[in-house]
């Protein structure tokens, strides 16, 4: 029986759903969903088994289209080798959104790629808009399929895996069978508690913010987990903190049960605030955050 294995790479703006897509396509809860822009900053991959089949998803940062700091530098490299690795391209966007990256269209044209451009978020737009995007996109690529679809609902989701499967090459598996995705478990505890910072505070705090698990003990009936909440400046430790300390409380509380259900077991977890006010421009610093997976 011959088996089917390749990379389908999601690429677009910031905010356009990749993740919810991902995660939908996956079945498990991989890249975090907020409704704020660039909350992935990392490439994630997650793989989907059959018995003759291997998808091995990548949901890759939003494409930052001013790099302000050397970690958006990381964040637009990993779009660029979603790129060259990729089997299929699924390019996300949505009704009305202007997509003006020449160089990434001539890219994934030069790739070689089968693409998908996907128009999501088709249940907040009406059938005129959406016939005038894909109209829009056909002239564009035109050797591309334009399917659109809503991730949130799941509408025409089955079609997206069904054209995937049939432009998958065959190939042997890429990653073991009972693989999930590449990154570590302590990966995806920094992602969990990042994601409730994303949600509990306002404006420009989220995106100052990094964290590092320092130590992930695990004990047959308890795993301890002691983690660190990077900020750029001392009033946004503040903030993180909140009164008494209960704002801090709030998140810890929230990721745990989070991480429990992850990992399937209890959880104790320490978090503590440090300021470093270059991290985002720091190599080192970035490092120790996974950005030169």
């Amino acid at each position: 029986m011959s088996h089917k294995a390749g990379f389908v790479n999601i690429i677009g703006y910031p905010n356009v759903g990749k993740s919810t897509l991902m995660n939908t396509l996956v079945g498990e809860k991989l890249s975090i969903i907020t409704s704020k822009a660039q909350t992935t900053r990392h490439r994630i991959m997650g793989i989907v088994n059959g018995e003759d089949f291997q998808i091995v998803y990548s949901d890759t940062p939003g494409i930052v289209r001013n790099p302000s700091y050397k970690m958006h530098e990381f964040m637009n490299k990993y779009v660029e080798t979603a790129l060259l690795d990729a089997d299929i391209v699924l390019l996300m966007t949505e009704p009305g959104l202007n997509f003006s990256e020449e160089q990434v269209l001539e890219k994934i044209t030069g790739s070689g790629a089968k693409t998908l451009v996907l128009i999501n978020k088709i249940d907040l737009s009406d059938q005129q808009t959406i016939m005038q995007e894909i109209k829009r996109w056909e002239d564009t690529m035109p050797n591309a399929e334009i399917i659109p679809i809503s991730a949130l609902n799941g509408f025409n989701v089955s079609k997206v895996f069904d054209t995937i499967m049939e432009n998958l090459p065959e190939s042997p598996p890429y990653f073991p069978k009972d693989e999930l995705t590449d990154r570590s478990l302590r990966f995806f505890v920094s992602e969990i508690i990042r994601e409730k910072i994303f949600l509990y505070y306002q404006k420009e705090v989220p995106y100052s913010v990094d964290v590092a698990v320092e130590s992930y003990q695990e004990e047959p009936n308890i795993d301890r987990i002691r983690a660190i909440i990077f900020v750029s400046r001392e009033s946004q430790k503040g903030i993180i903190l909140g009164h008494q300390g209960k704002a801090i409380k709030r998140v810890g509380t929230e990721a745990r049960k989070d991480i429990e259900k992850f990992v399937g077991k209890k959880v104790f977890l320490e978090l503590h605030v440090k300021v470093n006010k270059d991290w985002r421009d720091n190599e080192n610093i970035l490092k120790r955050f996974g950005y030169d997976h």
